[in-house]
């Protein structure tokens, strides 16, 4: 291939390095109101009275808005296909606050100065509630995190609110009972993930204006466009038609801004005042009041032989949803269905899972998204059992691992038509030079090196649900324009969609323009999650283009007299094959112009009945040092089937930046709550993420395979990348230790305690 497979740069690279205005707060009107929200200092209460007779008199506020002032429309932030099985609980401002940093009223004014003193002057009168904060005490508490009578789930996905019950799902694969008590070895342990945060750079922000037709209009850093369009229409009660949503360029997503975290304040104050608004979130209230990862107990049971053979897995998950319940429903199910078909050889499985309110923040996307925690529950449960059989941990994922051509019953039955995981593995195995380094080495200065393996799975979209769209214009200087409603969050998709436009189209990349995410100018997507742009958006690039060229003939054959049949399209124009007559593209785009009937554009969308997973295998390197128990990573091995790489610049971006998220969630990312319910990691000096120096030294490659359901045999790699270093990590302080650790993060004061308890004891 010409332009698919290359290592073309960014095609907004130069204006990002060069700080070219293109975020929101760049772009938004400069005469906008300001809005700050006052939160709740309780975990559940009822607002009694907000006073803001004092705040009004300040000069240059415009308003102070509570739930008195707002529509009474229940709705989700959950950026989701509708019917959402995300719940409808929400209310832009409701009189029950439900978490501690929850909404309770809008301030807002000309500026900011205006409105910080307002927010001092505003009395608000409280009546405290008890609040449930462990997520092992929410089913069936006499607490209710949500009593109202107006709850409403659209998706039967066994949510009961009067139990506090997001969801409930029971799945069982063969005789699981039977062969589980036929097993010889049995390894089960219970694993905790804790919520940890995207800290994208950009904090979550989003504006609103009326255009000249009285239309709303919101320019929001979102990752899911026509989602926002329906979540702001449930809210305020008016139609999708007088509403329009736009996406500037996003500095950072994970996932966080698939959840309208933020819109509805906006686009409520300027419907309401007719006045242009923002809101752009603190790094405070981006920690406190965001869409973190869901928090996550997983109980893995596993049977086997004593040669290392897997016969049985039983996983049950229990999420923490917090407050709310978005993406509770949805999450959970990837904790299964993404670990356990790892092991396809075995012969049952059993799946259960419990999704629960509590009042804390409540959770949402993150890249990964409930794959990351489900694996590392299995894969550390798979690495305890080889130490118990004293195998080698490669070894027994030799024996048990899902293979090229198999159908996968924990995986909705899907079948795998694509997957070089085995060869992954084995190159991985080669580049750690495993066979030497496993499991330690003492270094006789009271420090060890030790090495430790994970696979992971993910998904490439949400099967036969995810809709991918794109338009294809030649313009009349023989160039193309590109639509698309993906939202390129920094991964590069406007890019890579480019590069498969211009592989189709035969053209260069600088060829094809892209304009993305424009509610009232771009075509239908779900949005960009779910792994799905390079796999759902993608696809339909790849037919549009093919849908374009054959245009493009067809117009030819006007202009030339002539039957399609003896016309070729050569990439530079559409050639004669009879008399040798070429039509270059511009001369094909201007006489489209003039007298014309045909329009030189098409729409494709695309859809699929299957969701092809990308593989990984992750090994790490560490050097452990006793007496401290700090961790330091010297060598990480990252190994993809992405199917064919699209890019491999901006995959193996997408590789590293998703590994130092793992390491940092394994080693550094910590939650916690006081008696009270208050995240006391409220900024980046508490919630510590790794730097570049935290990483140690990262080599990738990628083994592909061909999916042939995707354009050009391509699968995903956004959220695959993520997933091995928790438990790769894990096992590697095992190695270094003796410890096995099943909760993060694994600090440094974690390893030096747990080292020193073990001496006590021995």
């Amino acid at each position: 291939m010409r332009v698919v497979g290359q290592p073309i740069r960014k095609k907004d690279a130069m204006a990002l390095v060069t700080g070219k205005p293109v975020y929101m707060d760049d772009v938004v009107s400069k005469d906008s109101l300001i809005i700050k929200l006052i939160r709740s200092p309780h975990a559940n209460a009822l607002v009694k009275k907000v006073d803001a007779s004092r705040a009004l008199k300040i000069p240059g506020i415009e308003a102070v808005f509570t739930w008195e002032d707002v529509p009474g429309n229940r709705f989700t932030i959950a950026g989701q296909t509708y019917p959402e099985p995300s719940a409808y609980d929400r209310l832009i401002l409701d009189q029950h606050v439900r978490f501690v940093g929850d909404a309770v009223a809008m301030v807002v004014g000309a500026d900011e100065q205006c409105v910080d003193r307002a927010m001092k002057l505003v009395k608000v009168e409280y009546e405290v509630l008890p609040a449930v904060l462990d997520f092992h005490e929410a089913m069936d508490n006499e607490i209710l995190v949500h009593p109202e009578d107006d709850w409403e789930a659209k998706c039967p996905v066994g949510a009961d609110n009067k139990r506090n019950l997001v969801a409930h799902a029971e799945e069982e694969h063969g005789e699981i009972d039977r062969v589980m008590s036929e097993c010889e070895v049995i390894v089960e342990e219970t694993y905790h993930t804790k919520a940890n945060q995207q800290a994208m750079m950009e904090t979550f922000r989003s504006s609103a204006y009326l255009d000249e037709y009285g239309r709303l209009v919101i320019l929001s850093s979102t990752q899911i466009v026509y989602h926002v369009r329906r979540i702001i229409s449930t809210a305020l009660g008016i139609p999708k038609s007088k509403i329009r949503v736009k996406k500037p360029r996003i500095g950072g997503g994970f996932g966080a801004k698939q959840t309208a975290v933020c819109e509805m304040y906006p686009a409520f104050v300027t419907w309401k005042t007719g006045k242009p608004s923002k809101i752009v979130y603190s790094r405070v209230e981006s920690q406190i009041a965001s869409s973190p990862r869901h928090e996550m107990e997983m109980t893995v049971k596993i049977g086997a032989m004593k040669d290392g053979r897997i016969r049985a897995i039983d996983m049950y998950t229990l999420s923490n949803s917090g407050a709310y319940s978005e993406h509770g429903p949805t999450t959970v199910g990837l904790s299964g269905h993404k670990s356990i078909p790892l092991y396809n050889q075995a012969e049952a499985h059993r799946f259960v899972y419990d999704v629960v309110y509590t009042n804390v923040l409540s959770a949402g996307a993150y890249r990964g998204y409930g794959a990351t925690q489900g694996l590392f529950a299995v894969e550390s449960a798979v690495n305890q059992l080889a130490a118990k059989l004293n195998m080698d941990p490669v070894e027994i994922r030799r024996m048990n691992m899902l293979r090229e051509g198999e159908i996968m019953p924990a995986y909705y039955g899907e079948p795998n038509n694509s997957c070089t995981l085995d060869r992954c593995l084995d190159r991985a195995a080669e580049l750690m030079n495993w066979n030497e380094k496993y499991p330690c080495t003492d270094m006789g200065n009271g420090k060890v090196r030790s090495v430790g393996v994970g696979m992971a799975m993910q998904g490439s979209c949400i099967s036969n649900i995810d809709v991918g769209s794109a338009s294809l214009r030649l313009n009349e200087d023989g160039y193309y324009t590109l639509k698309i409603s993906a939202a390129d969050m920094g991964t590069g998709c406007d890019t890579i969609l480019a590069q498969m436009a211009a592989e189709v189209l035969e053209c260069e990349i600088d060829d094809v323009v892209v304009y993305g995410a424009d509610t009232d100018s771009t075509p239908y997507d779900s949005g960009s999650y779910a792994s799905s742009t390079t796999y759902i958006t993608g696809k339909a690039v790849e037919k549009a283009g093919y849908a374009l060229r054959e245009k493009i003939i067809k117009m030819a054959a006007q202009m030339m007299g002539e039957s399609k049949e003896q016309l070729e399209f050569t990439g530079q124009g559409v050639n004669n094959l009879k008399t040798g007559e070429i039509l270059s593209l511009t001369d094909i785009g201007t006489a489209s112009m003039c007298g014309n009937t045909m329009a030189l554009e098409v729409t494709e969308s695309n859809t699929s009945p299957i969701s092809p997973p990308p593989y990984m295998a992750g090994m790490v390197e560490i050097e452990l040092d006793k007496e401290t128990g700090h961790v330091e990573i010297l060598d990480y091995v990252a190994v993809v089937d992405c199917g064919t790489v699209v890019n491999p610049n901006l995959a193996r971006v997408q590789l590293e930046g998703g590994l130092a998220q793992g390491i940092g969630m394994t080693l550094y990312e910590d939650i916690s709550y006081s008696e009270r319910g208050q995240l006391l990691q409220n900024s980046l000096m508490q919630y510590k993420i790794p730097t570049r120096m935290d990483i140690g030294n990262i080599r990738s490659e990628f083994c592909p395979s061909y999916e042939k359901t995707g354009p050009f045999g391509a699968k995903s790699i956004g959220e695959l990348v993520i997933n091995t270093p928790l438990p790769a990590l894990t096992h590697a302080i095992y190695n270094a230790t003796g410890l096995w650790f099943r909760e993060l993060p694994i600090t440094s004061e974690k390893i030096a305690m747990g080292l020193l308890e073990k001496e006590q004891c021995e």
